[in-house]
C-alpha cells in the first residue's frame, strides 16, 4: 500500500490530503478570503498559505492517524495556478521531503483533478 501526502495550493484554497491507495484519510484545507471589492492578489494569497500549511500538515497527520515514518511520497502542485502560492506550496512540500527522507513527486492539478474520482 502506498500512503501520500499531497500539498495543493494554486489558488486562494490550500490543502493537504494523506492517501493510502485509494482511501482519503484526510483532507484539510484552508480558504484565503479576499477583502471585500479586491479579489484574492498573489502576495496575500501566498502569505496566508504560509500561515496556514504547517497547520494543515499537522491536522492531515492527526486525522490520518498517519505518522511521517509511514508517508511513502510526497506530492505537491507543480500548476497550473497562480506563482507565488505555488512556490509557497512547493517550498514547504520540499521541505517536508527532506526532513522526511521522502521522495517528492510534482503533479499537474488538472490531471489530479480529472483522476481524483479513479
Amino acid at each position: 500500500m502506498v500512503i501520500a501526502i499531497g500539498l495543493e495550493g494554486s489558488a486562494n484554497k490550500v490543502g493537504v490530503g494523506i492517501r493510502r491507495d485509494g482511501e482519503v484519510l484526510a483532507n484539510c484545507r484552508q480558504t484565503y478570503i479576499s477583502p471585500p471589492g479586491e479579489g484574492f492578489l498573489p502576495r496575500e494569497t501566498a502569505q496566508h498559505h504560509r500561515e496556514k500549511i504547517i497547520g494543515l500538515v499537522r491536522e492531515a497527520l492527526t486525522v490520518s492517524g498517519i505518522s511521517p515514518d509511514n508517508i511513502d511520497v510526497v506530492c505537491y502542485t507543480k500548476g497550473p495556478g497562480m506563482g507565488a502560492p505555488l512556490i509557497m506550496v512547493a517550498l514547504v512540500a520540499r521541505i517536508i521531503a527532506q526532513i522526511w527522507n521522502k521522495p517528492i513527486i510534482g503533479v499537474n492539478h488538472c490531471i489530479v483533478i480529472l483522476k481524483w474520482e479513479d
